[in-house]
């Protein structure tokens, strides 16, 4: 029997931004293009790059480089990153411009203020470090650009965090990590540090775009307390538990919220399914004959096994609604905030809800 082939990982584009950045900046001096290029990474380790394109022009040069995300589904996989490096006036240091495809930080609460480039503090070390390896000191404008960025944006949650106009150059390592999902959780904290900078006293995350909405008719949130946490609820919940607000809202369709319900904090259906007996026995603990009970177990979806309670009068949203918040509350555990759940269907009607309570009880 094969071994399943290893994952190929990849380079953020943070590391990117460095390596086109570093070999425009060497073209700028030399008149010649490394290529490959190569950069420290913020590990240690070190890195090279093939350079997809390459641009003299007179007081500067442009480097290219094109992202390869390994066998991470990123968004900005393909995605060629651009960097111009033009001379600063004397004693300016490193600045850093957004070209055409990164985005501006318009809200507070983001690691880079508002009126800035939306490329973060690591990048921008990553993109020093590179050009310090070619000349110390150097005072240099540096512009940051994504080939069809603006576009690729609205494939991110960048809109909800205030960085308009276009991506985020992101990275914390250079590494991407397959399947990590680095990049949605590093999202759902951004918009929890721009909830918090805001104001906000209540943030509702939601597993998709029918409960986001459900959940935005009963709470009457503004876009700013919208969490998009997908199946990454543990990845929220962690991030709440030190960076507290005083309610927070989970909201979801049956199955994701009976995982939850069933102690799953990765709700993804590749990392797990709804146990069926365990819910059999959730409808026995609320009165289900045992006939009920029988057929939860053989049901197809978690969607028929709560019509076929529902149908009977039994309130198994709210019971899964409970036990979901004991799992949620034992991860926030001593945070101050009231907690919710509420379990909406595939139209968005609500089936279950707790109300908010305390997690610190």
């Amino acid at each position: 029997m094969s071994e399943t082939p290893a994952l190929r990982k990849g380079w953020t584009t943070g590391a990117c931004a460095a390596a086109a950045a570093k070999a425009a900046f060497q073209a700028l001096l030399t008149g010649t293009f490394p290529d490959p290029v190569e950069i420290p990474l913020p590990g240690g380790k070190r890195a090279a790059f093939a350079l997809a394109e390459g641009d003299l022009m007179p007081g500067g040069a442009t480097a290219g480089v094109v992202k390869d995300a390994g066998d991470d589904p990123d968004v900005t996989h393909g995605a060629l990153i651009r960097a111009r490096i033009t001379p600063a006036a004397r004693g300016e240091g490193v600045v850093f411009r957004a070209g055409p495809g990164v985005g501006m930080v318009t809200r507070p609460g983001l690691a880079i203020p508002p009126g800035e480039p939306a490329i973060n503090p690591t990048p921008r070390q990553m993109i020093r470090d590179a050009l310090a390896e070619v000349a110390a000191a150097p005072d240099l404008d540096v512009e940051i650009s994504v080939a069809d960025g603006e576009r690729l944006a609205e494939r991110t949650l960048n809109g909800r965090l205030g960085i308009v106009g276009g991506l985020s150059i992101l990275g914390t390592t250079g590494v991407v990590i397959p399947y990590s999902c680095a990049a949605w959780i590093h999202s759902i904290h951004r918009g929890i540090d721009v909830a918090r900078a805001s104001g906000m006293t209540h943030v509702a995350g939601a597993t998709g775009k029918t409960s986001e909405a459900a959940v935005l008719a009963l709470h009457h949130l503004p876009e700013t307390a919208l969490i998009d946490m997908g199946d990454f609820v543990g990845g929220m919940l962690k991030y709440l538990r030190t960076h507290p607000l005083p309610r927070v809202t989970i909201a979801g369709g049956v199955a994701k919220m009976t995982k939850l319900g069933q102690g799953r904090l990765d709700l993804h259906s590749k990392r797990g399914v709804v146990d069926l007996e365990a819910l059999a026995q959730v409808v026995r603990e609320i009165g289900g004959a045992d006939a009920l009970a029988q057929a939860v177990t053989h049901a197809n979806t978690t969607a028929q096994a709560f019509s076929m309670a529902g149908a009977e009068g039994l309130a198994l949203g709210d019971a899964i609604a409970e036990r979901a918040w004991r799992t949620a509350a034992g991860v926030l555990r001593d945070a101050d905030m009231a907690l919710e759940i509420v379990l909406f269907d595939r139209e968005g009607v609500q089936v279950g809800r707790t109300g908010f309570a305390p997690v610190h009880v």
